[in-house]
């Protein structure tokens, strides 16, 4: 099995459980989630017996536990992208740097062109400096498509 880290924080926001499909030149990863109802079973005590209570979650947030962020306007989206390249190229060998630097431009466009669709989450440490992970629903869809940042990601073997 593979894991992918965030390569500044550590943090671990997906495996090759979830297939991805590269897009923006490589430079993002889209990867389809799903809508999963959980059965939680809820002691009353009051009534000294058990009550179902169903709670929809997405598979991928679950599994990785990725924490929702509040919107970013795009000066605030500008600002981290910014931040996000200036520590994220110094991590990459020479090739990549290169390949980085040529096109995160069109993939922050990208990004940009979604913004007021886009739900931000981070993973679980929560760390300022770490990777966006980046959802939305496609036209029609009902389950959520996440967008990685590719250069930003670790493959571990486990």
């Amino acid at each position: 099995m593979l894991v992918y880290q965030d390569l500044l924080t550590g943090d671990e926001l997906l495996s090759d459980s979830f297939p991805y499909k590269e897009i923006q030149n490589g430079m993002l990863w889209e990867v389809e989630g799903k809508t999963l109802v959980q059965i939680l079973l809820l002691r009353v005590e009051k009534k000294m017996g058990v009550d179902d209570q169903a709670v929809k979650v997405v598979d991928i947030v679950d599994t990785f536990r990725l924490q929702e962020q509040p919107a970013f306007d795009k000066k605030q989206f500008v600002t981290y992208m910014k931040r996000y390249i200036k520590l994220l190229t110094p991590k990459l060998d020479e090739e990549k740097q290169e390949t980085f630097k040529k096109n995160i431009e069109g993939a922050t466009k990208f990004l940009l062109s979604k913004l007021s669709d886009l739900q931000f989450f981070v993973g679980e440490s929560m760390h300022d400096d770490g990777s966006l992970v980046f959802a939305y629903y496609k036209e029609g869809a009902t389950d959520p498509t996440f967008l990685y940042f590719a250069y930003g990601l670790k493959e571990i073997k486990c």
